[in-house]
């Protein structure tokens, strides 16, 4: 097996949960190989960089192994080189937060809010 379409292996490395998922991201141009669009039957062998959109995260990813069968989480890991940046850190600066469904503040906890959001301590 040298090739397989980028949408079969995307489904096979567990990137998307099923096949049809895979081939709408490719057709909705959240899938790249080698930095190009790729249509789903665009195919991948190993070297390949592929580039994918998943749940609002852009994944890059090395083919070390092509597989055409969905195979298990720690054998799928093993087909591929994940090369995402870290996320960059979440701000130290604290943002002002209110329970869902808490309702109106207070006068109290407004005056509060107010000095937080002024820089009074």
């Amino acid at each position: 097996m040298e090739s397989t379409r980028v949408d079969r292996w995307l489904w096979a490395v567990r990137l998307t949960k099923t096949r049809p998922d895979a081939a709408a991201a490719c057709r909705g141009g959240h899938v790249r190989v080698n930095g190009k669009p790729a249509k789903p039957a665009t195919t991948v062998v190993a070297g390949d960089e592929v580039r994918a959109r998943v749940h609002d995260t852009t994944r890059i990813l090395e083919v070390t192994r092509v597989i055409q069968k969905r195979v298990g989480a720690a054998d799928a890991a093993t087909c591929f080189i994940d090369r995402t940046p870290a996320p960059p850190p979440e701000s130290a600066v604290p943002v002002a937060r209110r329970e869902r469904g808490a309702g109106r503040p207070t006068k109290r906890e407004r005056r509060v809010l107010d000095r937080f959001r002024s820089g009074e301590s």
